[in-house]
Formats: C-alpha cells, structure tokens, sequence
C-alpha cells in the first residue's frame, strides 16, 4: 500500500509539473503535449532495442499478448517531416507491468517482452514498431491507468517531448487523471487513432504522430 501511494504521489505532482505545449497558431499542427516520463523509464541495460518489441534476440517465444502495429510520423508545426529523429518508447506489459525494479505491481513480468525500443523515422518522417497493447494497472483503489505507451522524442532544432500515447476507444481514457489534465485538442492528440491493417501477424493498427516545436 505505501508504494501504490508511493506512485499515485508521483504521478500527481506530475499533474502541475508536466504542462502541455499549446499549438504555435491557428493555423498550425497542434505540439504534441508533454506528459509525464513516469518513474519507470528503462534503467536495465539491454541489446536489442529494436522496432519489434514482441521477440527479443535469442527467446524462441513471442511476448504473450495482443500484437499490435504503431506507427506514425515526426512532424513540425507546418506538417514538414523530420527525417533521422530519435523515437524512444517504452510501455508495460500485456498485464500492465513494467521490466523494472521499482514497479510494485505483482502482475507477471513476460521474459519475452522487449518492453523498450529506439528508433529513428526515416526519409518520410515515419516509425513503425510491433509491439504488445499494454495492459492497464492500478495506481490506487481509486485510479487505474489506462493502456499506454511512454514516448521520448528528439530531433536536432527542436525541443525533445516527452508524451504518452493512448489507445482509441479505451474506456479507462475518460476518468484518466494525466489525460484530463490537457485541453480536449490535446487530448485528440495523444489519441492514436486505429487504421486498417494488412498483417496477419498483428491483430490492429494504431497511428500516432508527434509534433515537436522548434528551438
């Protein structure tokens, strides 16, 4: 109990502490708000930070859960793309639990979950990562956090974003106290929004594109 409050501290305070960015103008892409980084950014080292979280170099199995696609682009206010920037992104487990040593959830760690990737968008300003949709986790007795996945990006020229990305149609979403705490627009713009999918090794696809503000 003292750690789950532990962490519902946490994310409070972050409440006040990560202040969205507000679009440029009018008539300009909305900045992709900043929300917390969570105390659970990757701290155990680790190879194979590659696009495809569901197999990690090595393990014949594939991570336990429902594969999905996300992908995206890497955008300026003006919708230019940003090509060589660096996608990090991280997220819990198909049971809503992180690979590290300060989360108190007693759900499972899954050995074969990468759990953790570092890209770059190519030519187009586009990424695109197979990973699990995470599961959702308790906070306290009276908030549970919706399926999401931590995002860091940063190219040269630009302020580096730290943001989440939520799921279309989640119903956790609406009481979710981080996501209430941004304006509706940003709210849509933390949304990734489900596309139509040809791959039969992935159940949906999401898209999630990120804004940064220049220097």
């Amino acid at each position: 109990m003292t750690e789950r409050r532990s962490r519902r501290h946490f994310l409070g305070t972050c409440l006040m502490a990560g202040v969205a960015l507000p679009g440029l103008a009018s008539s300009a892409l909305v900045i992709t708000p900043g929300q917390t980084e969570g105390p659970f950014y990757p701290t155990i080292k680790q190879n194979d930070k590659d696009a495809d979280l569901t197999r990690i170099e090595g393990h014949s199995n594939q991570a336990k859960g429902e594969v999905v696609i996300v992908t995206g682009q890497v955008l300026d206010p003006d919708g230019t793309p940003l090509t060589n920037a660096v996608v990090d992104l991280w997220q819990a487990n198909t049971h809503g639990r992180y690979s590290h040593q300060r989360d108190p959830n007693p759900a499972p760690l899954d050995p074969d979950f990468q759990g953790w990737a570092i890209v770059s968008t190519d030519q187009n300003g586009e990424y695109r990562c197979r990973t699990i949709r995470p599961g959702a986790y308790p906070v306290s007795d009276e908030w549970t956090r919706p399926p999401h996945i931590h995002f860091k990006v940063s190219q040269r020229g630009y302020h580096e974003i730290t943001t989440q990305m939520y799921f279309e149609d989640e119903p956790l979403n609406t009481p979710d106290r981080l996501l209430k705490a941004l304006t509706v627009d940003q709210q849509q713009a933390v949304i990734a929004r489900a596309q139509s999918i040809e791959d039969a090794e992935a159940t949906a696809l999401f898209r999630f594109d990120v804004v940064l503000k220049p220097v």
